[in-house]
């Protein structure tokens, strides 16, 4: 079972940035798509970005395109999301997650093992 953690979360101003990291705890990591949700007090949890299997493709909402960038490092068996610009509306909890199959999507039901999140805060 892979588990994976969080870190880079925190406090930043708006029109600060943030990179967050997802490391995995197996080599498992590797053969699939990974991605970033986030999920704010009183929403739903939303898609923010995904990233295949060898980085060669990539996908963001649409209300951070252009802001973040996700990547990977399948030796370091870790995730990246790096978030410039950022916004109050981008608070929440950022959560790392990770599917077998090698296909983006934004369904949170598509990912199968996720993280326990980091906090992300924008102060105005």
């Amino acid at each position: 079972q892979v588990q994976l953690v969080e870190s880079g979360g925190g406090l930043v101003q708006a029109g600060g940035s943030l990179r967050l990291s997802c490391a995995a705890s197996s080599r498992t990591f590797s053969s699939g798509a990974m991605a970033w949700f986030r999920q704010a007090p009183g929403k739903e949890r939303e898609f923010v970005a995904t990233i295949t299997r060898t980085g060669g493709s990539t996908s963001y909402a649409e209300s951070v395109k252009g802001r973040f960038t996700i990547s990977r490092d399948n030796a370091k068996n870790t995730v990246y999301l790096q978030m410039n610009s950022l916004k109050p509306e981008d608070t929440a909890v950022y959560y790392c997650a990770g599917r077998f199959m090698n296909v983006l999507g934004s369904a949170p039901s598509r990912y199968v093992y996720w993280g326990q999140g980091t906090q992300v805060t924008v102060s105005s």
